[in-house]
């Protein structure tokens, strides 16, 4: 455990300088916050410089590599020195004196929450199971690419049809600290954690900011949304109490799988919620994109307290500064665009309501500048789009509905703090930021409804057609949800008079608190054990498995750069199979056939792969198998034994005469194919 401290220290200190590179444009956008938004320095760092990496990596202008990302983050860090020099370098010693001691307790926060997550991530490191094969090959190869889009690691000749800015997020702060990835990728786990656990305690203490100046209240409500939204879970805990009078045999996936339980193969759906991600580990993009999704809502807030009656809605804050925020969310998460694109029109449509009531230009100037925000978004994002195509085919609608029930363990807690507030925000003298308040809980209450009436349409078969439309829509809810359930505690207490009430209040959600927090004992405690430290290397897992392969992927990213195409065995999704290609980021011909269909939209082009791997493993005919192999401009054959188990006429001797073993360990081979033309 002590021998990672100082890998986890230096990625912390990595860390650490890039929010410094920031600090002066954050200091400036949050202004108003009582914290003056330190801790969203950081996000805003990894955002602007991952984005400009990738922008002149998709233009062909600059390749991706670390010494041009560190060029791109010192230019950024300069940028913000000559802000700093001309606004704050006067105010210099009076911000350190009224906020050093803030920013200090909150990068101390940021530290311990990156070194604890780190360390849980130390007992069961493993890069394997779920979907973390998908999510390290993708940053795998990100990290072997020149320019962008990057090659689809499971479909040679083709590039990655998904939204991968999370996963080069991961690739550029792996280029930066110059670790490996199989480490890397755990601290990023962590570092999103740390990132969710801050952010929200400054947002949420700012929400609270406002309706209180008591530094007490202020944290603790900053706390409550901080604890509720990284580590909370849902009430479905205790409905499998109530049904088995004990916790034993408690399955910590149950609760975000909850109505399966009750119609099996009919209506199987995910309602998964941060802290189930960071525990299983999936560097997906729903997990990636809370940092900027939380960075998003406190532009919102900044713009939504503005003092100012009549903010002009066409400044670089307003419009340009949302839209490619949203840009970035797409490319990472893309169901997280329309949700929070609704969110600022709400926003919007308020303000312009505050100012020129219930009238036509109040409408004409909130549909404009969406219009205008629509346009920056798409331009921002114009290199992605180019390269991908949306296999969405429409909406439909559901054949399954919720069970009242249900929905009261999944959303008990939300449901008994809504209507809590509204019924406050309607008999009591209403603060501004109460609106804001509002406009959460009616959204997340509308993403919670929609998958009950439609779905929006993809692969999935029958009975998981709600499961997409349910997992997207519904974790920003609880996201949402979470942020303002520090605020709405605080706001109702302090306002009740009566002693015996309050006292009653109090208790009632700090039952229900304890009651949420409960739920990381059991999902830590499955997953990790927590009994055996093994450290942070996510790959030392395979020495077991196949320690063969696992000598053979360390040769490949020792010795075979760029990216060439390899040849390996073809498997179902979620097993062993695409082992190599993940763990290297080198294209095979064809990885994990569903998740290709699910891309791609279609199975023709898997198939007819799935196919011809087998043919080339296996047919004795020389001259038909380097067709096939020359079809794919296949570089390189793997044996190892997965190809041995799966291919069980595998003809091994024709690749002898088509190429040369370039490695070999035990049973393990590679062969480097040499094909004339």
């Amino acid at each position: 455990m002590l021998g990672d401290f100082p890998v986890i220290f230096t990625w912390w200190l990595l860390l650490f300088s890039l929010g410094i590179f920031s600090l002066p444009i954050t200091l400036n956008l949050f202004n108003k916050f009582w914290d003056k938004g330190y801790l969203f320095a950081k996000i805003i760092t990894l955002l602007f410089g991952s984005y400009f990496i990738w922008l002149l990596a998709s233009l062909k202008l600059t390749p991706f590599s670390q010494k041009n990302s560190w060029g791109i983050f010192i230019f950024l860090g300069i940028i913000n020195l000559i802000i700093f020099k001309k606004k704050y370098l006067a105010k210099l010693q009076s911000l350190i004196n009224n906020y050093g001691k803030i920013w200090v307790y909150e990068e101390a926060l940021f530290f311990f929450c990156l070194l604890f997550w780190s360390l849980i991530r130390g007992f069961q490191p493993n890069i394997y199971g779920l979907e973390k094969y998908m999510d390290y090959g993708f940053i795998n190869s990100i990290l072997r690419s020149k320019f962008f889009p990057p090659k689809d690691m499971w479909m040679s000749g083709e590039t990655i049809n998904y939204y991968y800015f999370g996963h080069l997020v991961s690739a550029v702060l792996t280029k930066l600290s110059g670790f490996d990835s199989t480490v890397t990728y755990n601290l990023m786990i962590a570092t999103i954690f740390a990132l969710c656990f801050t952010a929200v305690f400054s947002l949420a203490s700012n929400l609270v900011s406002l309706s209180t100046n008591k530094k007490k209240l202020i944290i603790l409500g900053g706390l409550i949304s901080t604890f509720l939204l990284s580590l909370g879970g849902n009430l479905q805990l205790f409905w499998h109490f109530f049904k088995n009078k004990t916790f034993t045999g408690y399955w910590y996936p149950d609760a975000t799988r909850f109505i399966i339980e009750k119609f099996g193969a009919a209506d199987n759906t995910i309602h998964e919620f941060p802290i189930y991600s960071f525990v299983v580990a999936d560097l997906h993009g729903h997990l990636s994109d809370v940092p900027f999704v939380l960075l998003f809502l406190a532009l919102l807030l900044v713009f939504f307290i503005e003092s100012k009656k009549t903010p002009t809605l066409y400044t670089i804050r307003y419009t340009l500064l949302p839209a490619f925020v949203l840009a970035v969310m797409f490319m990472t998460n893309a169901w997280d665009f329309p949700i929070y694109f609704l969110i600022l029109g709400a926003v919007l449509l308020w303000r312009n309501w505050k100012r020129y009531g219930l009238k036509i230009e109040t409408l004409f100037r909130t549909a404009t500048a969406g219009i205008c925000c629509l346009f920056f978004f798409f331009l921002f994002s114009l290199p992605f789009h180019l390269n991908f195509e949306n296999i969405a085919k429409g909406i439909n609608f559901v054949d399954f509905r919720s069970p009242v029930w249900m929905l009261f363990f999944l959303w008990g807690f939300p449901l008994f703090m809504t209507i809590n507030f509204l019924g406050f925000f309607i008999k009591q003298k209403r603060k501004k930021v109460d609106y804001f308040i509002v406009i959460f809980l009616l959204t997340s209450w509308f993403l919670i409804l929609v998958p009950e009436i439609i779905y929006v349409k993809d692969i999935y078969i029958h009975s998981y057609q709600r499961a997409n439309t349910i997992f997207k829509l519904t974790y920003q809810s609880f996201v949402m949800f979470a942020l303002c359930s520090g605020y709405i505690i605080i706001r109702i207490a302090t306002s009740i008079k009566k002693k015996l009430i309050k006292n009653l209040f109090v208790i009632c959600y700090l039952l229900f608190v304890i009651l949420l927090l409960s739920y990381p004992y059991f999902a830590v405690t499955s997953y990790y054990g927590l009994k055996k430290y093994q450290g942070l290397d996510g790959l030392k897992y395979l020495q077991t498995s196949y320690s063969d392969d696992y000598q053979a992927i360390l040769w490949i990213k020792k010795r075979i750069f760029g990216q060439p195409v390899i040849l390996e065995a073809v498997g179902e999704s979620y097993t062993d199979f695409a082992r190599i290609s993940s763990n290297t980021g080198i294209p095979t011909v064809l990885g994990w056939p569903v998740h290709e269909w699910l891309w791609r939209g279609s199975y023709d082009e898997p198939g007819k792969r799935r196919e011809d791997v087998r043919k080339i493993y296996e047919l004795e005919n020389v001259e038909e198998a380097e067709i096939l192999l020359k079809k794919y401009d296949v570089d390189y054959v793997f044996l190892g034994a997965l190809e041995k188990k799966e291919y069980k006429n595998l003809s091994e001797e024709k690749f002898n005469q088509l190429g040369e073993v370039i490695f070999q360990e035990g049973e393990t081979k590679i062969y480097k194919i040499v094909i004339s033309d």
